[in-house]
């Protein structure tokens, strides 16, 4: 299996990030979920991960207990922060972000361009997370929030009281109790007839069925929850963690709360997103890693944090 370079938008941001904000005087209320930590399996176990996103070897981890976000980050908790800060996104002040090409909501003059190895990937003005789809679009304040660069979240993190979490804690997390399975809830995709995950149907990257009700993102705790009481870690929007990512990194890992590489030029990101299709792009795994660089944002990307 070759790796697909279209679950992610390419890298187009250039700028500096802001400086981060000081801490709220009161804590956001945050719906987390108390985690116990201790052992698990990390890594794929089906041997079916693409060769490059180094899922293998599946490798005994270590943690401590940690809390994690029940969901991503919303649009109204992100709006909470900027309210409260007065922060703008890499996205905002550089007037333009990724945007698929079928979820374009702007005028003609406002799409600047697609990059040729992925050209389902506009360059749109006034796309931000804000505008999700472009200058035409409005966030929902329930959905997850989008048009997030890895900084972006972090500032976040650094006002809230909370963090990103380590790669090894988003797996822990998403795999909710269950050892060596493909998905959070099992090994099938589609049970009873009923999709579990919000993710590509039809032919990608031209014809979306929305079978699973969503051609973008879904509303948070549209899905049903893992044994831990997680919902969406699975589809929906790309989720930043801590870590630098390397494809040779679990063959050298810790087994004791791993950080990940002490460096790199790409963040890890985890869960794959409402774009995801097996043809192409089978990330939606809950081994399945991917990675952009810290300054890159599109409409399918955001995060959720641990305190």
């Amino acid at each position: 299996m070759e790796r697909s370079m279209a679950c992610c938008a390419p890298t187009s941001r250039t700028g500096r990030p802001e400086a981060l904000p000081a801490p709220a005087e009161v804590a956001p209320p945050h719906d987390d979920v108390a985690l116990p930590g201790g052992e698990f399996l990390m890594g794929d176990h089906f041997d079916e991960g693409y060769t490059t996103d180094g899922e293998r070897p599946v490798h005994a981890v270590r943690l401590a207990p940690f809390r994690i976000d029940a969901t991503a980050v919303t649009t109204a908790m992100f709006a909470a922060f900027t309210e409260a800060t007065g922060y703008t996104t890499l996205a905002e002040r550089e007037g333009r972000s990724a945007v698929f090409h079928l979820a374009v909501a702007a005028e003609r003059a406002d799409v600047l361009g697609a990059d040729p190895a992925v050209p389902w990937w506009l360059d749109v003005r006034g796309a931000d997370w804000r505008h999700p789809h472009g200058p035409l679009s409005s966030a929902e304040p329930e959905h997850p929030v989008v048009h997030i660069n890895w900084h972006d979240a972090r500032a976040y993190c650094a006002w809230a009281g909370r963090r990103l979490p380590t790669e090894a804690e988003w797996e822990y997390a998403a795999r909710g109790g269950l050892t060596g399975r493909r998905f959070p809830w099992g090994d099938e995709l589609v049970t009873d007839g009923r999709w579990l995950c919000n993710i590509w149907q039809g032919r990608f990257p031209h014809s979306n069925t929305a079978e699973d009700g969503w051609p973008a993102t879904a509303p948070v705790r549209s899905y049903p929850p893992n044994g831990f009481g997680l919902y969406e870690v699975a589809g929906n929007v790309w989720e930043w963690c801590a870590d630098w990512f390397a494809p040779d990194s679990y063959a050298a890992s810790p087994l004791i709360d791993p950080e990940g590489p002490a460096g790199g030029d790409r963040r890890v990101l985890r869960g794959g997103s409402y774009l995801c299709h097996h043809s192409y792009c089978h990330r939606y795994r809950v081994a399945a890693r991917s990675a952009n660089t810290p300054v890159s944002s599109s409409g399918n990307c955001g995060f959720r944090t641990v305190g």
